[in-house]
């Protein structure tokens, strides 16, 4: 689509409520790896989690024009997301903690500063730790570690999504941390966790473009 791809999410908001829908292809492609990740750390499998990504991106589509630009678009879409899973898992768990035993200054989880992306998704051993491992923390720990750590949201906005405090988040990606070096080695970039297929973002692009065409 070429320079279309550098539009803003409101210019594009704008022009698809004004009938251009082929623009909603940006904000599939753009924000496709996000759902994605959010469905994974929820604990469901690649089929179901591509299910409810086109879910979501067809419920944001239908309400597109209630998107009054209070929060990111980002923001607004991924809780879309998360509420599409917690419907189906039936369940919903805020609760706080208490700040306590938490080292701000401590080293991060992962240190590895190979940036050599290729070599690290070509570890699928690895990646099948790390995700074996994730998938055994609490819910609560992962999704703040997703929402903060793999998906890098900010503090605040990661606190918006779980509607908890900020303190509470830094609290639960703490523990999170703690619990994955049991696990893992710290060698390793978080940014490769759950790492997204081009492949996998092309099919769902032409599912939900072809559900959009028919509303």
């Amino acid at each position: 689509m070429g320079p279309s791809e550098q539009l803003t999410e409101a210019e594009i908001i704008r022009r698809i409520l004004n009938g251009e829908k082929a623009l909603y292809e940006i904000i599939v492609r753009r924000f496709n790896p996000y759902l994605y990740k959010v469905g994974r750390s929820y604990n469901y499998q690649h089929e179901d989690t591509q299910d409810l990504v086109q879910e979501t991106f067809v419920d944001a589509y239908k309400n597109l024009s209630q998107f009054g630009g209070r929060s990111e678009f980002r923001t607004w879409l991924i809780r879309i997301m998360l509420n599409n899973c917690y419907r189906k898992k039936g369940k919903a768990s805020f609760t706080n903690e208490i700040m306590q035993d938490v080292n701000e200054q401590a080293h991060p989880l992962f240190t590895n500063t190979d940036t050599d992306t290729d070599k690290m998704v070509q570890n699928r051993e690895l990646g099948h730790i790390i995700e074996n491992a994730l998938s055994k923390m609490p819910h609560d720990y992962r999704m703040a570690f997703s929402l903060r750590e793999i998906s890098g949201l900010p503090v605040a906005e990661t606190a918006s999504l779980l509607q908890i405090s900020e303190t509470n988040v830094k609290v639960r990606v703490y523990r999170a941390k703690t619990m994955l070096r049991r696990e893992i080695e710290k060698t390793y970039s978080a940014s490769e966790l759950f790492e997204f297929n081009l492949v996998y973002c092309d099919r769902i692009v032409a599912q939900v473009m072809k559900q959009i065409e028919a509303l």
